[in-house]
């Protein structure tokens, strides 16, 4: 595999976890909100080769517990489950970014990962404005984590327009049963549409509300504001 960069550090990434952070280039997705873009559309060199990368953790393990794999989408290089597993080799445990729209290579990829997080995104009817109208791969990648086979959470980005109060119901009826939920502020810094940087964020209050509303379908809500 190839990344286009390492964070050494990072105490947010990996809940009660410190953290060094991979980021994969490409995505399937043009989010408007979007901060690492240009990983995403336009990935250049030089990239981090595999090699180098696990070199470079293996230097790290006294300072971070585990490594978090993020993008881009990492479930687009059909590579990751071998390289997850060549991290678990090596003593870290693995959390796993994903948009969910690759299902089998992230069921490939469960046996080699302690902690999955799914960025659902909005409601399914507005992931056309996202670039894609087909959701089947993320409803079945849903499902797959709902069974439980490693701990997981369902979290959004409060992005105004993209996601309302009657979005979040629709999420809600998504990801009925599941164990955590995580609401997430939206930042508008450097974003891909350049429109979305002018957009005012929700109050810390609105978004409380809209957990109140998640909490009659999954167990557990988790505000990030």
């Amino acid at each position: 595999m190839k990344f286009s960069g390492l964070q050494k550090l990072s105490l947010i990434d990996y809940p009660n976890k410190i953290a060094s952070v991979l980021f994969t280039p490409g995505c399937n997705l043009r989010c408007p909100f979007c901060h690492n873009w240009r990983i995403v559309v336009d990935p250049k060199p030089p990239f981090l080769q595999e090699a180098v990368a696990l070199e470079l953790l293996e230097s790290r393990k006294k300072y971070v517990d585990a490594v978090v794999v993020t993008g881009g989408e990492p479930t687009m290089h059909s590579e990751l489950p071998k390289f997850l597993a060549k991290l678990k080799e090596r003593g870290f445990e693995v959390k796993l970014d994903t948009n969910g729209f690759y299902p089998e290579v992230l069921e490939e990829c469960l046996p080699h990962v302690d902690y999955v997080a799914l960025d659902v995104k909005t409601s399914l009817e507005k992931y056309r404005q996202l670039g894609t109208q087909d959701t089947a791969g993320l409803m079945r990648t849903i499902e797959i984590l709902k069974t439980g086979k490693v701990p997981y959470e369902f979290r959004t980005t409060v992005v105004p327009e993209l996601v309302t109060a009657a979005d979040v119901e629709r999420i809600g009826e998504m990801v009925k049963g599941a164990k955590t939920y995580a609401l997430q502020q939206f930042v508008p810094q450097d974003t891909l549409d350049k429109q979305f940087e002018a957009l005012r964020p929700y109050a810390p209050v609105t978004i409380a509300e809209f957990a109140e509303n998640m909490k009659k379908y999954v167990e557990n809500v988790v505000l990030r504001v």
